[in-house]
């Protein structure tokens, strides 16, 4: 499926390059409620020219950069959007700039900002972003670190760099290593996850996405084809379309576990909110930022929303399916979360442990995104690979998959189905 070209450009706005092939349309939102998407009416007479399967980030903003570029979208999820099962579910994800030397990921991080916020804006809900600032603490001249600096610079995002003096002036209430420094997003901060996925998918309804919630098949070709006519589901129907996206997270493998399945590997996470002194505002916005220490492999965010002091370790778990992993926290993860408390955060050393979630990434091989056509299929498309940091990225994603579906042209290189190795290497940080 193609769309002319001007009307491609004025239904999504001015394109901007990013990488080898990348076009990427600049869009506004439109005006939506906070409500919970509703089932739409959707029926398998209609034909859609595209079907989007899955309604985290990376769908629900794929299915509304698709509605922009006018075409006409069916978006699935089993659960619904951003459920409780999901990568993208949760209360809150980070917003950041640093990717050492990833460029692509620090433009479309700085890109993706501007885009939650109008969309925040436009739903009045503007508090689904919340500007925390983010402090990467580092360690002398610590590699990352040193490339995360040379890369912000290029790009020219916004950031203070803070010898050892100022990081304890400026934070008594963090313990820090006689070798840190610190790096400080000022802009930067936290997305409430699962109500900002949510305000995608019903934006997306609101511009004419059709929406239900419903657990979809392998799509299926005629024989001898490359292309996939009709998608079944679960209940029984079917859908018809153009083309097929499939963004459905950790469960990609099982979907298609011929060329998924060794490719992307689902790892358990586990995160642990811990309550705050009361009446004591050191751990709350703006004296406490959200911060990441890489080499300790633990980040966390202020008391957001009185949920408690938000920490985790990012440190990749063992491998699960998300339909049938434990989703109540460990005792060993816990204590872990304590230990790091009472290290880094003194004050908060007997803090008690109010909330604990467990989720999964979707790692791939290295940490980049998957963006590509299935193998045998022309028209199916498989995307996913957010590996614990993809959310952010998730406006970016979506014009990006939208404009190479209606616009072609050549998938970023390191993209490809072909780049996800069988052995784990995390590149991307």
């Amino acid at each position: 499926m193609r769309f002319p070209r001007r009307q491609f450009l004025k239904a999504i706005g001015a394109a901007a390059a990013l990488g080898q092939g990348w076009k990427a349309a600049a869009a506004g939102a439109n005006n939506l409620s906070g409500k919970k998407a509703e089932k739409s009416s959707m029926t398998a007479a209609k034909t859609y020219d595209v079907a989007v399967i899955g309604a985290g980030v990376f769908g629900a903003w794929t299915a509304y950069y698709l509605r922009k570029a006018g075409a006409s979208v069916a978006l699935l999820d089993a659960y619904g959007p951003s459920n409780a099962r999901a990568s993208s579910g949760g209360e809150s994800r980070i917003i950041r700039m640093g990717y050492g030397p990833g460029e692509i990921y620090t433009r479309w991080s700085m890109r993706a900002l501007p885009l939650w916020q109008q969309l925040f804006a436009d739903a009045g809900q503007p508090q689904l972003f919340q500007s925390t600032g983010v402090l990467w603490m580092f360690h002398e001249r610590e590699q990352y670190a040193l490339d995360t600096l040379a890369m912000l610079q290029k790009c020219g995002a916004k950031f203070e760099k803070l010898p050892l003096a100022d990081l304890r002036a400026r934070y008594p209430q963090i313990t820090f290593d006689d070798s840190a420094w610190g790096l400080l997003e000022p802009e930067s901060g936290v997305l409430m996850a699962r109500r900002a996925v949510q305000t995608v998918v019903s934006q997306a309804q609101k511009n004419g996405a059709d929406y239900r919630q419903e657990a979809a098949l392998v799509p299926e070709a005629p024989a001898g084809a490359n292309r996939a006519a009709i998608l079944k589901t679960i209940s029984g129907g079917t859908i018809s379309a153009g083309s097929f996206v499939f963004a459905c997270g950790p469960w990609l493998p099982n979907v298609f576990p011929g060329i998924l399945r060794g490719r992307i590997f689902p790892s358990r996470q586990e995160v642990f909110f811990f309550g705050v002194p009361a009446g004591d505002p050191r751990f709350e916005t703006p004296a406490m930022p959200t911060w990441i220490n890489l080499r300790d492999e633990f980040y966390g965010m202020p008391d957001i929303e009185s949920r408690g002091f938000k920490i985790a370790c990012d440190r990749h778990g063992e491998a699960v399916d998300p339909d049938t992993q434990s989703r109540i926290a460990s005792a060993e993860g816990a204590a872990a979360a304590k230990q790091y408390l009472a290290r880094r955060f003194p004050a908060l050393k007997d803090a008690p442990l109010v909330e604990t979630r467990v989720c999964q990434y979707e790692n791939t091989s290295n940490g980049d995104f998957l963006i590509d056509k299935h193998p045998a299929l022309e028209n199916v498309w498989l995307v996913g690979g957010g590996s614990g940091h993809g959310f952010k990225h998730g406006p970016s994603l979506g014009e990006y998959v939208a404009a190479r579906i209606t616009q072609g042209g050549t998938i970023e290189a390191r993209f490809s189905l072909a780049t996800k190795q069988p052995v784990q290497q995390r590149a991307v940080y």
